[in-house]
C-alpha cells in the first residue's frame, strides 16, 4: 500500500503511462534479422494486421497437411499393394 501511495505523490506514475501508450504505438521489431522478402512481407504483414498473419499461417499449415495426407495415402496404398500380393502367392 505504501508503494503505490509514494508512486501517486511521487510523479512517477506519468511515466508509466507515457511508457505504456509508447509501447502500444511503436512498431515492434524482429528479433531474428530478416533474410528474405518473403519474411519481410510477413513480418510487414504481422505488424500491421496480426489476424490476418495468424490466418496466413494457418492456410499454410492447411497446405501442408494436405500435402503430407496425400503422401500418406500413396505410401499406404502401395504397402496394401505389397501386402496383397504376398498373400496371393502363399
Amino acid at each position: 500500500m505504501a508503494i503505490v501511495i509514494t508512486l501517486i505523490f511521487s510523479g512517477f506514475w506519468p511515466v508509466i503511462g507515457i511508457y505504456l501508450v509508447a509501447a502500444f504505438f511503436m512498431k515492434p521489431e524482429p528479433i531474428k534479422p530478416i533474410k528474405s522478402e518473403d519474411e519481410r512481407e510477413f513480418y510487414d504483414q504481422y505488424v500491421n494486421s496480426p489476424k490476418s498473419a495468424a490466418n496466413r499461417l494457418k492456410k499454410k499449415f492447411q497446405e501442408l497437411e494436405r500435402r503430407v495426407r496425400r503422401m500418406e495415402d500413396e505410401v499406404t496404398a502401395r504397402e496394401y499393394d505389397w501386402e496383397k500380393r504376398f498373400r496371393s502367392n502363399t
